[in-house]
C-alpha cells in the first residue's frame, strides 16, 4: 500500500472512529481485513464511549482510591472493601504512599494484638490448665511432708552459718508470698511461737512502700505497726529492673529470735536428707 493511499485511508478511518463507529464497523466500511493494518490506521484514537464494556468493579476501584488518599493501608482497604490485596495494589499503586499514621510503638502494639494476641491467649489457657492439673495432684499435705519441705525451703532461701562468718540464726528473706506462707506453716509445725518472730519489709525506695507493708502485714496476720522498720534499697536509675509494677511488694524478712538451737537442728536435718538422697542414688 502506497504512502499516499495509506494516509488517505487513515484519514477516513479516523473520521469514522470519531464519528462513533466501532472497529468492526470501520473494517466493514473500508473493507480492511488485516487487524495489523487497522491498528496502524487507528493508532492513538480512543474508542467511542458506547463501545466500552461496563466494569463491575469500577465503583470498588473508585472507593479504593478514595480510601488510599485518606491514608488507609492496603490491608485496611482490603478489609473494608472485601477484595483481594492484589486488586487493591492494581487500583491504587500510582497514588503516593500516605504518611504513616501510627508510631513505631503503635504499630508494634497493633501487631502484638492482631497477630500474637490469639496465640498468646491460647498458650495462657494451656499454661493455666497445666498448672491447675498439677496443683490437684498434691492432695492433702501430711506433717511429715511439710517438715521435709520446710527444711528444703530454709536451706535454699535462709541464712546459713559459715566458718568465716558465724551466723547461727534463723532468718529467711523472699519475695514469694506463697513461699512465706508455707515457711510460716512449717515454723508452726516446729512449735515456734509467733511471738519469737520478727518481720521486716525490704524494698526499693521508688516503690509504694506503704502498700507493700500493708500487703505483707495482711499475709502474716499482724497490724502494720507490728512490722519492724523498713529496709529501703537505694534506687539506681541506670539499672534495668523489671520488678517495678503495681504488683511489686519487695521482700519480707522473717527472723526467729533466739534461733541458734533451731538453726543447728535445721542444718542437721538437711545433712540427714542429703545422706538419704545419696543412699537412694549412690
Amino acid at each position: 500500500m502506497a504512502m499516499d493511499e495509506e494516509a488517505d485511508l487513515r484519514e477516513r478511518a479516523v473520521a469514522l472512529r470519531r464519528g462513533g463507529m466501532s472497529r468492526r464497523q470501520i473494517r466493514d466500511e473500508l473493507r480492511i481485513w488485516n487487524n495489523g493494518t487497522l491498528n496502524r490506521l487507528l493508532e492513538g484514537e480512543p474508542p467511542p464511549e458506547w463501545t466500552k464494556r461496563p466494569n463491575a468493579k469500577d465503583d470498588l476501584r473508585a472507593k479504593a482510591r478514595e480510601l488510599r488518599t485518606e491514608g488507609l493501608t492496603y490491608d485496611e482497604i482490603q478489609e473494608q472493601l472485601g477484595v483481594s490485596k492484589s486488586s487493591v495494589s492494581l487500583w491504587v499503586r500510582d497514588l503516593p504512599r500516605p504518611p504513616r499514621r501510627r508510631s513505631p510503638q503503635e504499630r508494634r502494639d497493633h501487631m502484638q494484638r492482631i497477630c500474637w494476641g490469639p496465640l498468646r491467649e491460647r498458650r495462657d489457657g494451656e499454661r493455666r490448665a497445666a498448672k491447675q492439673a498439677a496443683a490437684s495432684e498434691i492432695g492433702e499435705l501430711s506433717d511429715r511432708e511439710l517438715f521435709v519441705l520446710g527444711v528444703g525451703i530454709y536451706w535454699s532461701e535462709g541464712t546459713k552459718d559459715k566458718e568465716y562468718a558465724r551466723r547461727e540464726c534463723v532468718t529467711l528473706i523472699n519475695s514469694d508470698a506463697g513461699l512465706i506462707a508455707v515457711y510460716l506453716a512449717w515454723l508452726d509445725l516446729l512449735a515456734v511461737d509467733r511471738s519469737r518472730l520478727r518481720f521486716r519489709v525490704s524494698i526499693h525506695e521508688s516503690a509504694d512502700v506503704d502498700a507493700a507493708q500493708q500487703a505483707w502485714a495482711e499475709l502474716v496476720g499482724l497490724p502494720v505497726e507490728s512490722l519492724q522498720r523498713v529496709n529501703l534499697k537505694q534506687h539506681n536509675p541506670t539499672t534495668a529492673r523489671y520488678n517495678t509494677g503495681a504488683d511489686y511488694k519487695g521482700c519480707l524478712i522473717v527472723k526467729v529470735l533466739d534461733g541458734a538451737d533451731l538453726y543447728r537442728r535445721i542444718e542437721g536435718w538437711w545433712s540427714g536428707l542429703v545422706v538419704e538422697a545419696k543412699r537412694r542414688n549412690p
